[in-house]
């Protein structure tokens, strides 16, 4: 909001996204308010776009800015709306609502956080009071030029979602997170699956080098015949887990015999 003296007011709407600004624009002419879109960059080289919706404080655009709680009967800026503006659940859902449009922020979903940017901390203190009687859970923090009310964790995010009338986005936000997670157990089976696949042939590795060097001491034949079969098994099959050699074994074997063998050989061409 623009104080520029003699009366006049004007007002400024920071917007992040076209939607957003469009959305804005429409609901201001519905309501017989006369605006601008007009679009910039923040920083020298920035390649985001911003949108500002410019309103001139005309009769009509002061009338709808003191309804909203914007602007008090004397046209000063109000810091908190009056109750009137947020006293049922469908007007507490709207003021979230357009909040989560005019400075929300949502990330996720492997760290799922909400943001609710306000230029005060008592206007994020609000926001909070306002979820809270939706019995919605918001934190708070002060940044300085700015402030926060925050929700995290999926359950916190989707409370404020809901409550701001925002089931599509609570159902997309819902299956990204499953999404998410499934690729994240997938991604931790194969790391599993990949690390282990390492360890078998690293095993496999050294059976072999002893099973060799009783071969090369002629200490091989003489082995009793439960340790030479497994030893010439892995001879033949130098990269088969210890499961698969059990079950060629005559008569079939077990993983952890097949692994007592084994390591009885290592001790073998240890000594």
């Amino acid at each position: 909001i623009h104080l520029r003296g003699r009366g006049e007011i004007a007002l400024h709407l920071d917007l992040a996204t076209s939607g957003v600004a469009r959305r804005a624009f429409s609901l201001l002419r519905e309501l017989g308010i006369r605006s601008e879109i007009r679009t910039y960059s923040r920083r020298a080289f920035d390649r985001a776009t911003r949108y500002q919706l410019h309103v001139t404080g005309d009769e009509a655009a002061l009338t709808m800015l003191v309804e909203a709680g914007v602007l008090d009967s004397r046209h000063a800026p109000l810091e908190r709306p009056p109750k009137r503006v947020t006293g049922r659940v469908c007007c507490r859902g709207a003021y979230l609502r357009g909040a989560l449009l005019g400075g929300g922020s949502l990330s996720g979903p492997r760290s799922p956080h909400l943001e609710l940017r306000t230029t005060s901390l008592d206007g994020a203190k609000f926001l909070r009071s306002v979820a809270a009687v939706s019995d919605v859970t918001m934190g708070v923090l002060d940044r300085g030029r700015h402030a926060v009310a925050y929700a995290k964790g999926l359950d916190a995010i989707e409370a404020v979602l809901s409550a701001a009338g925002a089931g599509d986005t609570v159902l997309a936000f819902e299956e990204r997170s499953v999404v998410a997670a499934a690729r994240g157990e997938a991604n931790r089976l194969a790391n599993a699956d990949h690390a282990n696949l390492v360890r078998t042939s690293h095993a496999a590795q050294k059976q072999l080098e002893a099973v060799r060097a009783l071969q090369a001491s002629g200490a091989l034949e003489r082995l009793p015949d439960r340790l030479h079969e497994v030893a010439r098994l892995r001879l033949r099959h130098p990269t088969l887990p210890l499961r698969e050699l059990a079950a060629r074994c005559d008569p079939p074997s077990t993983k952890a015999s097949v692994h007592r063998r084994l390591k009885k050989i290592g001790e073998l061409a240890g000594s």
